[in-house]
């Protein structure tokens, strides 16, 4: 990678549209130097997801049916639809990204997300993160998503954007690039 260029990390939590993408590379329009992304996408936690699929089935009297236990094969089919989905998410995204004429790269992560996205800054010397993300109003109140951890964790700018929304949807018009 050369030196001149300005390294930007994305954690993104899902997929990424075209109109994602474009808002992103839009950010760096005119930095007058090569911009690359390099996206970090979560692999979706299996267990949570079999965990919260099984609680969202009636009552206790149905969880606690013996026909109700998932087989070690049936674990492993759940990990595997994960790890398919977090990849075909991946792909989408770098096309996506692509697509606007961005440089970028990627790969799915099992780390904590905060800890992955940490180790790339740092790895590439990156000058910003950026967390794109579902809105999630409680964490962000107890500060407790990845945005305020990231913010606490790496010492770089932290850009939080919400996917799918532009810049003027967005609360605060966009305008939420702040140091450490």
């Amino acid at each position: 990678m050369s030196d001149t260029t300005y390294h930007v990390v994305l954690l993104v939590e899902q997929e990424l549209s075209r109109a994602d993408a474009a808002q992103v590379q839009s950010l760096h329009e005119g930095l007058g130097r090569p911009v690359a992304y390099h996206v970090l996408l979560p692999l979706e936690n299996a267990a949570a997801r079999i965990e919260a699929s099984m609680g969202s089935l009636a009552s206790g009297e149905v969880l606690a049916a013996p026909s109700m236990a998932m087989s070690e094969a049936d674990l492993e089919a759940v990990r595997h639809d994960c790890e398919e989905r977090s990849a075909s998410e991946l792909t989408a995204t770098l096309t996506a990204l692509r697509a606007v004429g961005a440089t970028a790269e990627g790969r799915v992560v099992e780390d904590p997300p905060i800890d992955a996205l940490q180790a790339l800054v740092t790895e590439l010397d990156a000058g910003e993160a950026i967390i794109l993300t579902r809105p999630h109003v409680v964490a962000e109140f107890f500060h407790v998503d990845w945005t305020s951890k990231a913010r606490r964790k790496i010492g770089v700018p932290v850009l939080h954007l919400l996917e799918h929304e532009n810049f003027d949807e967005q609360a605060g018009g966009g305008e939420g690039i702040s140091g450490l």
